[in-house]
């Protein structure tokens, strides 16, 4: 027989006895769906910590500190301290793999704009590196690199600013109203002082060994897109300006502030942020700049730990869905062993005649193959429903908490696999009746009733 034979006369075994075919099959689609429903909640979990840590920042960056750290055979009182410096810069520099190295070096100041004062952050910046580092403005443009006196403002900076000549101030990071000021349109002025501009209490004093504060003319020229991280709260300006003004400020300080200070060195940066070209070369670099003796940290850190816990929640819940199927399983097999029963003489016929002892077997085979087929194509599309459900009612009661892909997530990869499998579940499931087929001996099937 060839095998379109085959599939005629299976189909039409199936079809002889529909009851029992379609709750065979049943067993199979509850099967199906169930793998494929819990296996895509473990998917969609998976989807959503990385949307998660995207929001965060990128996944492609790594911070690096010293924080104390120092080389090997290197100890506190033994040893030289290990320097985030230029040159420290320049060897994480030629790490394979590494798109950009970006030192920062931050101070707070107070900037005037108008009446309106605020004190933020200024973090020192390659204005080169902004672009490689995904710095996009709302309004303006990004620094240059012939900008000396130029600030760029993250989205929420202009929340620190208020006008300290009014009684009670309306505004500033604790007033009830977002503060009414244009870092662009006015003429700034930035300076380390950060009482510059405030009512001085009557009878009060200034310190006569203080100098007076050194005002510096900027001019803002951008204003950064929302990011959801420190960018919305970091002013930034070209990285040797504010060396200067770090400089400057640091000359004019009073004796009480320098000792404070202690021995910080300055040609330290407080940390480097590093771009790494290809998201799955972030561990390896990651473990090269370790091994220089610094503290480095991504968020791959954190997602390798979430994947950890995905896989072990995809592996719980694939675990329930596969008992399901394991039973169905059984269904077809107990399917198959009844027609056994039921076609022992036609079975003994079709050897007299001089059927293939193989074309025996994959008759059997194809029609427990149909069965799973069938079963995993009818199980896809009310896993599809199913999911469908999932994201649309579950994911209002647990508000958004599965991120824009929603609460249950199938691709294309999950439902191929699910089909093949349960079509090798199918045949599987059938191999055992088959070969109880093949041994019959064909005078007692013919004498069989």
């Amino acid at each position: 027989m060839n095998n379109q034979d085959l599939f005629k006369m299976a189909l039409g075994n199936l079809l002889r006895r529909k009851t029992r075919t379609l709750l065979t099959i049943l067993g199979v689609v509850i099967g199906t769906s169930s793998i494929v429903v819990m296996l895509s909640l473990g998917i969609a979990m998976d989807y959503s910590f990385k949307e998660q840590l995207s929001r965060m920042g990128s996944l492609n960056l790594i911070d690096v500190n010293n924080y104390g750290f120092y080389g090997e055979g290197m100890a506190p009182g033994g040893g030289k301290e290990l320097k985030l410096d230029d040159n420290a810069v320049n060897s994480i520099r030629q790490i394979p793999g590494v798109q950009g190295v970006m030192p920062i070096k931050t101070a707070y100041v107070r900037i005037v704009a108008g009446k309106m004062v605020g004190n933020l952050p200024v973090t020192g910046i390659q204005p080169e590196l902004m672009e490689v580092f995904d710095f996009k403005v709302e309004t303006g443009r990004l620094l240059m690199e012939s900008d000396k006196d130029a600030i760029v403002f993250g989205k929420q900076t202009a929340m620190n600013f208020y006008n300290p000549r009014l009684r009670n101030p309306q505004f500033g990071p604790m007033g009830p109203e977002p503060p009414k000021v244009d870092l662009i349109g006015n003429k700034l002025t930035l300076t380390t002082s950060l009482d510059y501009g405030e009512r001085r209490m009557a009878g009060a004093e200034r310190n006569p060994d203080q100098k007076p504060p050194k005002l510096y003319k900027v001019k803002g020229v951008g204003i950064l897109q929302e990011s959801q991280n420190e960018q919305d709260y970091n002013a930034y300006m070209h990285m040797d300006t504010l060396k200067k003004i770090i400089e400057e400020s640091e000359r004019t300080e009073s004796g009480e502030a320098q000792r404070r200070r202690g021995n910080r060195q300055d040609d330290q940066y407080e940390r480097v942020s590093v771009k790494v070209k290809d998201i799955n070369q972030v561990e390896a670099v990651q473990e090269q700049i370790k091994a220089m003796g610094f503290q480095a940290f991504s968020l791959t850190d954190m997602l390798k730990s979430m994947k950890e816990t995905s896989r072990k929640m995809q592996a719980i819940l694939g675990g329930i869905g596969a008992v399901s199927l394991f039973v169905a399983a059984i269904g077809i097999t107990n399917t198959m062993v009844m027609s056994i029963y039921e076609r022992t003489r036609e079975i003994g016929v079709m050897k007299v005649l001089g059927a293939d002892l193989t074309d025996i077997r994959k008759l059997f085979l194809l029609e427990a193959g149909m069965i799973g087929f069938g079963g995993g194509l009818l199980g896809l599309l009310l896993s599809y429903l199913i999911s469908l459900g999932l994201n649309k009612i579950g994911g209002g009661f647990l508000g958004g908490m599965g991120g824009s892909t929603g609460i249950s997530v199938i691709p294309i990869q999950l439902s191929m696999a699910a089909l093949a499998f349960s079509t090798m579940v199918g045949i599987i499931s059938g191999f055992s009746p088959a070969r109880r087929a093949m041994n019959l001996s064909s005078l007692e099937a013919i004498r069989s009733e």
